[in-house]
C-alpha cells in the first residue's frame, strides 16, 4: 500500500523542475537565501535553525534526507537554477492522505510563476499519480500571506490546532490548517492553469507553509 509514496520522482512543468533533494545541493541552497534580510523574510515562519553559512546549509539538508516522515524536493527552474525547497510530509497512504509543506521561494522569485506551477506538479503527483483523498497544508496563524496564497490554490481553511508547534523562539505556534480533496482536484487544477495562462507572474509564494 505504500508502494511509491515515499519515493520523489523528477516532476516537471514547462518552467519548473522539481527534483529529490540532494546533500549537494546545500552551496546553491545557501546562494538561493541570498543576503542576510532575504534570508530572515523568507524563513521567518519556518521551524529551521538560521542558516548563515555553508556548515548550517548542509545541516538542514541532511536533516531533510534524514526525515522519515519527509520526502523533499529542490525547487528549480528550467535552467537548472536554484530557487527553493518544498516536501510532502505526515505521509499516510493507509487513508491515502499527505501534507504539503516546509515550503521556501527565493526572495527575487516571490510573485512569479514559481509557487503556482511547482503546487501544480505536486498537487499532480498527490492526486493523480499516488491517488491521494487528502492534501493537506499547515501554516502559522502569524503568516497571513502564507494562508492567503493557500488558499488561492483552491484549498479549504479546516480550522486553527492550537499549541500545536514550537516556535524557534520557544513561544507556542496555533496553525492554520487547509486542506484539498480528491473530488475538488480537477477544478482547483483548471483555475491555477488558467491563471498562469492570463498571468505572467502566478500568485505570491506562501513563504513557509509547514
Amino acid at each position: 500500500m505504500t508502494a511509491g509514496w515515499f519515493d520523489a520522482p523528477p516532476l516537471r512543468t514547462p518552467r519548473l523542475r522539481l527534483e529529490a533533494l540532494r546533500l549537494t545541493d546545500a552551496p546553491a541552497l545557501l546562494e538561493a537565501l541570498g543576503t542576510s534580510a532575504e534570508r530572515d523574510e523568507v524563513l521567518a515562519h519556518l521551524r529551521l535553525p538560521p542558516v548563515v553559512d555553508l556548515r548550517t546549509a548542509y545541516a538542514v539538508v541532511a536533516a531533510a534526507l534524514t526525515d522519515p516522515d519527509r520526502v523533499p524536493y529542490a525547487q528549480r527552474l528550467a535552467d537548472g537554477t536554484f530557487v527553493g525547497t518544498t516536501s510532502f510530509y505526515e505521509i499516510a497512504p493507509a487513508v491515502r492522505a499527505l501534507a504539503i509543506g516546509h515550503t521556501w521561494v527565493a526572495r527575487p522569485w516571490w510573485r512569479t510563476f514559481v509557487n503556482t506551477e511547482s503546487k501544480l506538479a505536486l498537487l499532480a503527483r498527490a492526486f493523480e499519480d499516488l491517488g491521494a483523498e487528502r492534501v493537506v497544508w499547515h501554516t502559522d496563524i502569524r503568516n497571513v500571506r502564507s494562508q492567503q496564497a493557500i488558499a488561492r490554490l483552491g484549498a479549504q481553511r479546516e480550522g486553527v490546532l492550537r499549541h500545536h508547534r514550537i516556535r524557534r523562539d520557544g513561544s507556542w505556534r496555533d496553525t492554520v490548517q487547509f486542506a484539498m480533496l480528491a473530488e475538488e482536484w480537477p477544478s482547483a487544477r483548471d483555475r491555477l492553469l488558467e491563471r498562469l495562462a492570463g498571468r505572467q507572474d502566478g500568485v505570491m509564494n506562501p513563504g513557509g507553509a509547514a
